[in-house]
């Protein structure tokens, strides 16, 4: 009779027991909702960028702007080498939504030239990284590469004109030695090699400042260009100009080459960045458009 006095009691117990696990598991329910408070503080993932595709390349250029840049395109008198010419050669990609390429080369009695357009979409794997400000270090990093010299001081149609005179006094020393060496007009090889080095224009030997390689302000989000002209000894010179310009998260760049097929004669700079330029303005407007 003394042992069932203490089941009420014992009742009684386990139900407190139980109620206090119930409040228990509430206020365990409580610190989970915490979690998604937290996660709401998480940082934004950076914008995207403006492209998300990239143009058919070896199209990109028309064909009127390939006969500007490849003059020796019009010689070709096979109708079937011809298309060939227009058409390109697509470069290599594993990847035709982050980067291709088109190459062309053309042969004429003058010279031979190459021209490469390659475009390349920047994507940042970094969240906190936009497509736009990855683009913007992958550019300045050729921009550096291309070892831009220091803008001088005063740059202007000063300065360039002061530049032919300096080149003409230490360019001409073969020709000049020439021309020492045999005084009388029966010696037609000094005199032809005179006309050549007097034919040429001043910055077939030094680029005026005005020419030099630079940055450009008025080409997509930022550009620079570079001129450089090879010294391949008793063999004809190439100048390869070349164009790189950012537009938002696509980074275009343009190499324009041109050998001469006469020794001693350079291709004209100005000629070679005025048509690389041009190209480079199609290209950002086709993007922007």
């Amino acid at each position: 009779m003394q042992r069932k006095a203490y089941v009420p009691g014992a009742a009684a117990l386990l139900v407190a027991l139980l109620a206090g696990c119930t409040s228990g598991s509430g206020s365990g329910g409580t610190t989970d909702d915490a979690n998604p408070g937290a996660a709401g503080t998480a940082t934004a993932a950076a914008q995207p960028g403006k492209y998300r595709t990239l143009p058919e390349p070896c199209g990109a250029v028309s064909q009127s702007t390939l006969d500007s840049l490849l003059p020796g395109i019009k010689q070709i008198t096979d109708a079937d080498q011809r298309e060939a010419a227009y058409a390109g050669e697509a470069t290599l990609t594993y990847d035709t939504d982050r980067k291709v390429g088109c190459r062309w080369k053309v042969e004429s009695t003058d010279a031979t030239d190459h021209l490469l357009v390659d475009f390349e979409r920047v994507v940042s794997y970094d969240n906190a990284v936009s497509d736009d400000s990855q683009a913007t270090t992958i550019f300045a990093t050729k921009e550096a590469a291309a070892d831009l010299p220091e803008p001088a001081a005063g740059t202007g149609a000063a300065s360039d004109s002061a530049t032919p005179s300096t080149s003409a006094s230490t360019t001409p020393t073969p020709s000049s030695s020439s021309s020492s060496s045999s005084s009388s007009s029966s010696s037609s090889s000094a005199s032809s090699s005179d006309s050549a080095s007097t034919s040429a224009s001043p910055s077939d030997s030094t680029t005026p400042t005005a020419l030099q390689p630079r940055t450009l302000s008025d080409l997509g989000d930022e550009a620079f260009l570079d001129d450089a002209l090879s010294s391949s000894g008793s063999t004809a010179k190439q100048r390869t100009v070349t164009v790189v310009f950012r537009t938002s998260n696509v980074i275009v760049t343009i190499e324009y080459e041109e050998q001469a097929a006469t020794v001693g004669v350079d291709p004209d700079s100005q000629k070679m960045q005025d048509r690389a330029r041009k190209l480079a303005a199609q290209l950002a407007d086709s993007l922007n458009g």
